[in-house]
């Protein structure tokens, strides 16, 4: 099976829905002529030309609202995102426009859009660039909120994305497009709101999503050399979310940990929490541990960034002091 980055993975994505769909189209800022920010629309304008890879001016609100509208009518437009964090200036056509269409107008206008774009923190992009949006967007009925952390997600997930009928925030975790995993060459859809057992264990659940996923496996791979076997049940998408995918985690467990990248105020791991409470409460040995980001804007100074992103020493003594070993 080849083995390719996440940026290729994703390029491959849209490269094959543009090939299947011709109503399928790419816009946003740098995507066309430069290749995109991050190198993932490389090649396309070459292949599908400037009416199919449209360039924007920088302006987040007036593109995403030209792609709400082409989406009322018919076409399936991919809206890109130079970051997540400037698609702040986007969210009245996200929040009040994409998602409420379909419910305002009693099901008449689908919207069947595709929001993109690198997620979470870098290395030291400071605190206006350096934010998780997962929590925030998935607060919102009628979005669905998709966050893969491995090349072969990433393009499943968003193959399936570009084919829903609903509009999708594709969040892509900033620090991903580099890393590398096999990708089979045959076509294949990943369904969105399917979680995946990433590694498979008996002593404590992890539940995560997004670039949090590689850190999960990290832990999983550090722990067992101490003889702790851990489940890491990566989300991929968390909204919908595989509650079901949780309840048979942690039934087996009896532990649980969440590890996200966000703030921890009603943050992605607040809402699995509240799922396990409710439906797992009598199964568990012990409470269930968060792990997230540092209650502060995130630092520009290397050390203190450090210290203020969720990382695999912080999830290791999580699992341990739910496992009452330390």
């Amino acid at each position: 099976m080849p083995v390719i980055t996440y940026r290729d993975a994703l390029n491959q994505a849209l490269r094959e829905e543009m090939q299947r769909d011709d109503r399928v189209f790419l816009m946003g800022e740098e995507v066309a002529v430069y290749q995109g920010a991050y190198k993932v629309s490389k090649g396309l304008l070459q292949e599908f030309g400037e009416m199919r890879v449209v360039d924007t001016p920088i302006t987040e609100l007036g593109f995403a609202g030209v792609g709400v509208g082409a989406a009322m009518v018919g076409l399936r437009p991919i809206i890109e995102f130079m970051t997540w964090n400037f698609a702040v200036l986007a969210l009245d056509q996200v929040l009040n426009s994409a998602a409420k269409l379909l419910y305002m107008s009693g099901g008449q206008f689908n919207v069947p859009i595709v929001f993109r774009g690198p997620n979470g923190a870098a290395l030291q992009l400071s605190a206006q660039h350096s934010q998780s949006f997962e929590s925030w967007l998935a607060h919102i009925p009628g979005l669905k909120v998709v966050t893969p952390g491995t090349p072969y997600d990433a393009k499943g997930l968003l193959k399936a994305a570009i084919r829903d009928d609903n509009p999708v925030c594709f969040l892509e975790g900033e620090m991903l497009y580099n890393t590398k995993g096999e990708v089979p060459e045959e076509e294949y859809v990943i369904p969105i709101g399917k979680a995946d057992l990433k590694r498979e264990g008996d002593d404590c659940t992890i539940v995560t999503n997004g670039k949090m996923a590689l850190v999960a496996m990290q832990v999983a791979d550090q722990l067992a050399k101490d003889g702790i076997h851990v489940d890491v049940v990566d989300l991929r998408t968390v909204r919908p979310m595989d509650v079901d995918a949780i309840k048979a985690s942690v039934e087996k467990t009896n532990r649980c940990v969440v590890l996200e990248e966000g703030w921890e105020l009603a943050g992605i791991g607040a809402q699995v929490v509240d799922y396990v409470q409710r439906e797992c409460f009598d199964l568990l040995d012990a409470p269930v541990y968060r792990v997230h980001q540092a209650d502060v804007p995130m630092p520009y100074a290397k050390n203190l960034e450090r210290a203020a992103k969720p990382d695999a020493a912080k999830t290791i003594a999580a699992v341990r002091k739910v496992m009452y070993l330390e």
